[in-house]
C-alpha cells in the first residue's frame, strides 16, 4: 500500500527527462497560487511585457502613458508589489519635478521571459487543431 500513495503523489510526466520526479504535488500546487496570484492581477503583465524589450530603466510617466485604461492608483499598486516582490527595482530621484524609474531585476527578467515562452506555447498551440 505504501508504494501505491509515492506513485499516487508522483506527477505523471509527458516527457520522460522532466526533472519533476521527487517534487510533491501539494508543493507545487501552493506554488502555483503564488505565481497566478501575481502574474494574473490587472496590469501587471502589461507592465512586465514592455520591461522585456529593454535594459533600460523605464519612467513611471512612460507606464502612465503606456497604460491607458488603468488609474493611476492601480499602476502605483502593482509596481509596489512587483517591487516587493523583488520583480522590480525601482530608482527615485530627488528633482523637481520628481522622476521614478523601474527596471527588471534578474529574478523579474527571469519571469518575463517564462511569460514570454507561455505566450509562445499559447500561440503555437492555438494554431493548430490539436
Amino acid at each position: 500500500m505504501e508504494t501505491k500513495r509515492r506513485e499516487a503523489n508522483q506527477l505523471p510526466m509527458y516527457n520522460i527527462e522532466c526533472n519533476f520526479k521527487g517534487y510533491d504535488p501539494a508543493t507545487l500546487m501552493l506554488e502555483t497560487a503564488k505565481l497566478r496570484k501575481l502574474i494574473t492581477k490587472r496590469g501587471t503583465l502589461e507592465i512586465l511585457v514592455p520591461l522585456c524589450c529593454t535594459s533600460k530603466a523605464v519612467r513611471h510617466k512612460e507606464f502612465r502613458m503606456l497604460l491607458k485604461g488603468f488609474s493611476s492608483k492601480t499602476l502605483a499598486l502593482r509596481l509596489k508589489e512587483l517591487e516587493k516582490g523583488g520583480i522590480l527595482r525601482r530608482q527615485a530621484y530627488n528633482e523637481i519635478p520628481p522622476r521614478v524609474e523601474y527596471q527588471l531585476t534578474p529574478k523579474g527578467q527571469e519571469l518575463v521571459e517564462a511569460v514570454i515562452n507561455l505566450i509562445q506555447w499559447m500561440r503555437k498551440w492555438s494554431r493548430s487543431k490539436s
